[in-house]
């Protein structure tokens, strides 16, 4: 165990596994496809745990579980049904699926659908174990494997003697033990003595930039500020690269780590390294933070069972709860042990005492004397519940076992050392409920036997809108097929989502096949949720949710919701929805992942926030002039290819064909800014470099290199050289301005750090792109490219006088903003459009528009090798096409087990909005979760209440929130009439009304239109006053009101009136 296994040779498929690739990255993705699992116990949390991994790729997992299912497993197993309970193998043809008993066991029921969510990870399933009792059996699956998982009660002699077995084993098998019961959960981990973790946190490395080196002992290293903090600690190491000055110290010593003593958030000592002796200091260079091993040491499950030493928190709300369970969970084995390994019927009150009754022998630390009320209302539930099965704790502890079975595997992140529980007690009644004996049939028995008959009967009648059906979305649907939410006859599940499926969602969207790559999402997904819980009704849609869709998603379609869970990729749309919400009063569960980092917010109505009450900062973006002359990160020079592939390959395209099928096209640059330029491109696209064969798109691309990596360098380098200074007398070309060098062209030449044929690579696919925007067929072979440039002529350049550079944002501004005389731009445009073939000359020509997409390779392969030839020019580290793509595709990285999490957790929040029996729930029984499963680290938290409004209404107090309104179900008034209400119902003399941006009533406003609507229905003002005719299915209308009261003639703030009309 001190190393994981050998990474595998076998490629990785970047297509398949693109956002997990940003979460594990190529090297721990290859020890995963290296390793092999053993899952022991296939009930609800074991299939959650089977399905993240292999969906992961790993290279091989031996399900072992000839046990029966039964009705508690179909709370928490998705592919097991009401058919699956105590079914005959006589329909299978597969001898080793067949457990000795003759029937097939919860293992052999799931192998083969397991097994198609990943073509590239064998699962098998382990044929010689008897029972979960046969000590010889299992002991023998430790052979070979990387981690064993068990996720079934086992006596804990037996437990022991696995983990024995693991760390006895030849590379020291990794060991977890894990269980889900009601809405407890707990989770051991033993990794061995020396564990070795690659990378322990999974973020990327800290990067500075060098401002300046002193000459000194040690050397002191100062980070350009407007870069950010160096975001190192003490006793880090570091490289540098590109460094100016020095007398070439650190230049010579390429590679070679640092070690670091931080003495300011933009400064640090290079311990040692004597600088005295240089002549001059270093003015620039790259900094990178060196991830260095570190070991960890794990106890085993016997002596952890009696010091089990710290415990990992999940809730600081909680503190005491983790020993509390440590100690339940105990009680409860013993117990089991006690009882042929069988835990208390659900309602078994008899049993769940005597559960108590252990736990208070074993009480050694005196754990139940703090609060022995609350502890023993835990202990009963936990023994009441014991049998229960509840997908949305599988689905949560089965993101966290998943990702350390990965852990295990790779070697990648800090895993759980020792013991985790983890409870949701908020959702449960004060006592555990008589009236819960299983039925043995139906799926719901783990449901009733927590929560009762009725909590279950409001999930079947459940009217929910899901928006989204991406990781997020598959995860949510799957929970909620086997909670039974909207199974029932007055239930219904809307979900929409526009995109269709692609190969990259295959690896954490688990409701898709390879077959339904190009299908809808929302369609494939509801298919497959009725696929789990044929009683589903789901109706899909291919809509955006936002203003434009009003008249599908609209009052009478919210009016008949109770609730909305977002499963959405931007903030935008998240805030939209967040809006209808606010107006409709509905809960929305919102969840979100970025990598192995997740979040959760329940959203009450006047209960906590809305989502929209707290924003983050938006992203800063890039001065125009680092991007045109100044570039020093390589995200600079990726936004500049990607605005350059805009340019060159989609919007000189969209001008051309505009040209072509507009007749009045000089009327239509009427108001355009730079309407000169506009029509120069298109001459220059349509006659002066329109190619007529391939090899006119290799030349024009030879020639293009000249006019991007060359000729406006040297123009740079003409306007202010190398030695330049400022009027302040220091260097022109120092700071964050690197001082560049044109491209000399080179067929055969690799960068240094990307290894990489930028050259060549930019000129294959420049070429075929300009091939593609004129129907002309492209190729890619090198022996043709190599002929063909050797016969291009490069026109000379020479740098001239008089052309100006932007040096700030500022000049770049003030640059934009100039422009030609408009009598001079107008006769220049008339000349340009004059020398343009005519429409009718080129009826049905017509280009093809390139939009980029990350995800095609051809695309990938122009930004990046663009953006790395940019980057040569300024001393710029390149990057490879993986982290290009992530970087000029903005992509999330993403992976399974997260997403399993965030969504567990959203559905133990489910639980308590249907109600919780026995007793009213407040804002703390709620919580909102942030976690992040490299560290490990889960915190849980009661969410923000809305902050209040305070106003005086009739002589009373009274403090609005954004859930409030003034709701009027009178009917469609007239405006005189909706005055005198307010006037009425609280003493308001109204001094305005508007709606949205239209002022519909105000005390200066024209006497004659006023008096004309005084008469009207508010309806018909509206529609009057906005020009919009209200659609049919709208049933509100919202005003803003100016009103002051009668009495005190003090202004009165108040909510918008929320005004019923139909």
């Amino acid at each position: 165990m001190a190393e994981t296994n050998p990474p595998s040779t076998t490629e990785v498929d970047e297509k398949l596994y693109s956002r997990q690739l940003y979460v594990m990255g190529h090297e721990a993705q290859r020890r995963m496809m290296a390793s092999r699992a053993v899952l022991i116990g296939m009930s609800g949390l074991g299939a959650e745990i089977a399905k993240n991994i292999i969906l992961a790729g790993i290279s091989s997992v031996t399900l072992c579980d000839p046990e029966m299912p039964n009705s508690f497993d179909l709370g928490g197993n998705f592919y097991l049904d009401e058919g699956d309970l105590n079914k005959c193998n006589d329909d299978d043809d597969d001898d080793d699926d067949e457990s000795s008993s003759g029937k097939r066991g919860r293992a052999a029921v799931c192998r083969a659908r397991l097994a198609e969510l990943n073509e590239y990870v064998k699962v098998d399933v382990a044929t010689n174990v008897s029972s979960l009792r046969d000590e010889a059996g299992l002991l023998n699956l430790v052979h070979g494997a990387s981690v064993v998982v068990i996720t079934v009660p086992l006596p804990t002699s037996l437990l022991c003697a696995i983990n024995d077995a693991c760390r006895a084993s030849g590379n020291q098998t990794c060991f977890i033990y894990a269980l889900s019961t009601a809405v407890f959960g707990r989770v051991f981990c033993d990794f061995g003595d020396a564990f070795v973790v690659s990378d322990k946190d999974g973020e990327n490395p800290a990067t500075s930039q060098v401002e300046t080196i002193l000459t000194s002992n040690p050397a002191l290293v100062k980070v350009l500020e407007d870069q950010g903090r160096h975001g190192l600690e003490t006793g880090d190491h570091v490289t540098f690269s590109r460094v100016v000055g020095l007398d070439g110290l650190l230049s010579n010593n390429s590679g070679q780590s640092y070690e670091v003593k931080v003495t300011g958030p933009f400064t640090f000592e290079l311990c040692g390294l004597d600088a005295s002796t240089c002549s001059e200091p270093a003015t620039q260079g790259y900094i990178t933070q060196v991830k260095t091993p570190t070991t960890l040491s794990f106890k085993s499950y016997k002596e952890s069972l009696e010091n089990h030493g710290e415990l990992m928190m999940s809730d600081f709300a909680k503190f005491d709860r983790p020993p509390l369970l440590h100690l339940a969970f105990r009680a409860l084995a013993a117990y089991a042990e006690a009882h042929e390994m069988e835990y208390p019927q659900p309602g078994d009150m008899v049993a769940a005492n005597e559960v108590w009754e252990l736990a208070k022998t074993l009480d050694s630390e005196k754990i139940l004397e703090n609060d022995p009320k609350a502890a023993q209302r835990i202990v009963l539930h936990l023994a009441s519940g014991s049998r229960a099965i509840l997908s949305p704790m599988c689905a949560t502890l089965g993101g966290i076992v998943g990702q350390e079975v990965l852990k295990a595997c790779s070697g990648k992140f800090t895993p759980i050392n020792g013991f985790f529980y983890f409870d949701a007690d908020e959702c449960l009644p004060e006592a555990p409920l008589a009236d819960v004996t299983p039925s043995g049939t139906s799926r719901y028995d783990s449901t009733i036997a927590v929560f009762g008959k009725e909590a279950q009967q409001k999930l079947l009648d459940l009217n929910y809108f899901l928006i989204g059906a991406g990781a997020i979305g598959c995860e949510m649907l799957k929970n909620w097929a086997l909670m039974g939410v909207a199974c029932g006859d007055k239930g219904k599940i809307h979900i929409t989502d526009m995109d269709r499926i692609e190969k990259s969602n295959l690896s954490r969207q688990f409701l898709f096949r390879n077959k339904d790559i190009n299908e809808f999402k929302s369609t494939t997904a509801a298919n497959a949720a009725v696929d789990m819980n044929s009683d589903m009704n789901l109706v899909a849609y291919q809509e955006k949710v936002g203003a434009d869709t009003e008249h599908i998603f609209g009052d009478d379609f919210y009016d008949k919701l109770d609730g909305v869970c977002t499963a959405l990729d931007n903030v935008d749309a998240r805030l939209y929805v967040d809006q209808r919400c606010l107006f409709y009063r509905l809960p929305m569960l919102e969840s979100g992942t970025l990598g192995t980092k997740g979040n959760t917010q329940v959203v009450i109505p006047h209960v906590t926030e809305n989502y929209g009450a707290t924003r983050d900062p938006p992203e800063k973006s890039i001065p125009v002039c680092t991007l045109k002359n100044f570039p020093n990160q390589i995200q600079h020079t990726l936004q500049w290819a990607r605005d350059y592939f805009e340019g060159e390959f989609k919007q000189s395209s969209e001008d051309v064909n505009s040209y072509l099928s507009n007749p009045d096209y000089a009327e239509s640059l009427a108001g355009q800014h730079s309407k000169i330029e506009t029509v120069l491109a298109i001459r220059k696209t349509l006659v002066d470099e329109r190619p007529v064969s391939f090899e006119d798109c290799v030349v024009w691309a030879r020639l293009k290199f000249e006019n991007l990596f060359n000729n406006p360098i040297r123009q740079l380098l003409y306007n202010f050289p190398e030695d330049q200074v400022t009027a302040s007398g220091t260097k022109f070309w120092s700071g964050s301005k690197r001082c560049p060098k044109p491209l000399t062209f080179d067929l055969n030449a690799k960068c240094e750090d990307a290894q990489m044929r930028n050259h060549f690579d930019f000129i294959v696919a420049a070429a075929n792109l300009r091939a593609q925007m004129f129907g002309i067929k492209g190729r890619t072979d090198e022996e043709y490219f190599v002929e063909v440039l050797q016969n291009v002529i490069v026109p000379d350049f020479s740098p001239q006088e008089g052309v100006k550079i932007a040096t700030s944002e500022a000049e770049a501004k003030d640059s934009e903003n100039a422009a030609p005389s408009a009598l001079d731009a107008e006769e220049n445009i008339e000349e340009v459009l004059a020398s343009l073939p005519k429409p009718g000359e080129l009826a049905g020509f017509k280009l093809n528009p390139i939009e980029f997409d990350k995800d095609l390779d051809d695309h990938m392969l122009f930004v990046t090798a663009c953006s790395n030839l940019r980057a040569l020019n300024y001393s710029i580290p390149t990057e490879d096409t993986h982290r290009s793509r992530a970087i000029a595709g903005r992509i999330i990285p993403a992976i399974a087990t997260t997403t399993a999490l965030v969504t567990g957790l959203i559905c133990l929040e489910l639980y308590k909005i249907i109600g919780t029996p026995q007793k009213e729930l407040n804002i703390d029984a709620y919580k909102n979760g942030f976690v992040n499963l490299a560290i490990p680290f889960m915190t849980l938290s009661e969410p923000t209440p809305p902050s209040k409004t305070k106003t005086i209404v009739k002589g009373k107090e009274w403090d609005w929130t954004a859930w409030d309104s003034l709701d009027m179900n009178v009917g469609d008034i007239t405006l005189q009439q909706f005055i005198n209400y307010f006037e009425t119902e609280y003493n308001l003399e109204v001094s305005m009304i508007s709606h949205g941006v239209s002022i519909l009533f105000s005390f200066f406003g024209n006497k004659k239109k006023l008096a004309e609507r005084m008469n009207m229905k508010m309806s018909e003002v509206v529609q009057s006053v906005s020009k919009k005719e209200l659609p049919p299915n709208q049933l509100f209308i919202t005003f803003e009101i100016i009103a002051t009261d009668r009495d005190t003639e003090e202004d009165v703030e108040l909510p918008y009136v929320k005004f019923r009309f139909r």
